[in-house]
């Protein structure tokens, strides 16, 4: 039986805003160094419960599939599950050799999927969940920036697929909050009014109130929007041609 101890350190988890705990690991693209070998690019770290599996070929299709958006966007994707080497290689072959998904088809997996048999790096990013399974990882998405920060945290249960459109979707919006200073509403998409930051003081609420400043439209002191073209900011957060 699994003492508490051992429940408590499967289901630890790093947090928002914490370094991106640390491992080195073999992969179907050799050795890597984690996240020193991607200091500079962001990384989206995602799990899944076990190879050979449908809903988990259905992700790694659509994942590859996307890796060149994905790269474009300065960000590199890594996979993880608890199977090994020779399991990961068998089954990408596969996807690769038979299987097609939503049209697409033929695809190859280039990213790196990680071995981990043993479930330490598992464990040390909390992606064992007992009470769903206590051997296999559930469906967990890391967005690490390039300073090796973990900035956002989606968790998936084994049977529920990701969202891929929301996975981009919040990447750019990241960026899109560094690169400018701004936050983004909710369902915000490139192109889409962005927040300004709440007046720092009751002198500056009143002023943004009293103002005529064609670039903010406040409904309030402490909601404010400004238009940001979807051309300024993909220029800004994408990689040129």
């Amino acid at each position: 039986m699994e003492t508490l101890q051992e429940k408590e350190q499967s289901t630890a988890m790093p947090r928002i805003g914490d370094a991106a705990p640390e491992f080195k690991a073999v992969t179907t693209q050799g050795d890597i160094d984690f996240p020193e070998d991607y200091a500079g690019n962001w990384v989206i770290l995602f799990s899944h419960p076990a190879d050979f599996t449908p809903v988990c070929t259905s992700e790694f299709i659509t994942f590859a599939h996307l890796e060149d958006k994905f790269n474009k966007a300065n960000c590199k994707l890594v996979g993880l599950s608890i199977d090994g080497l020779y399991s990961h290689i068998a089954w990408l072959r596969t996807i690769k050799e038979k299987i097609e998904f939503n049209g697409m088809k033929n695809i190859d997996v280039k990213f790196p999927l990680i071995e981990d048999i043993s479930m330490e790096i598992a464990k040390k990013y909390g992606m064992v969940q007992p009470n769903e399974s206590k051997t296999q990882a559930v469906r967990a998405v890391f967005f690490i920036d390039p300073k090796g920060i973990i900035r956002a945290i989606i968790y998936y249960p084994l049977s529920l697929g990701r969202n891929f459109d929301e996975i981009y979707r919040a990447l750019i919006a990241m960026q899109t909050a560094d690169a400018f200073n701004v936050a983004t509403p909710a369902d915000w998409n490139p192109g889409d009014d962005v927040i300004v930051s709440p007046a720092g003081s009751c002198g500056v609420a009143k002023e943004r109130m009293d103002s005529n400043n064609e670039d903010l439209d406040c409904k309030d002191w402490f909601f404010c929007t400004k238009k940001m073209d979807k051309a300024t900011v993909l220029d800004k957060i994408l990689k040129k041609q």
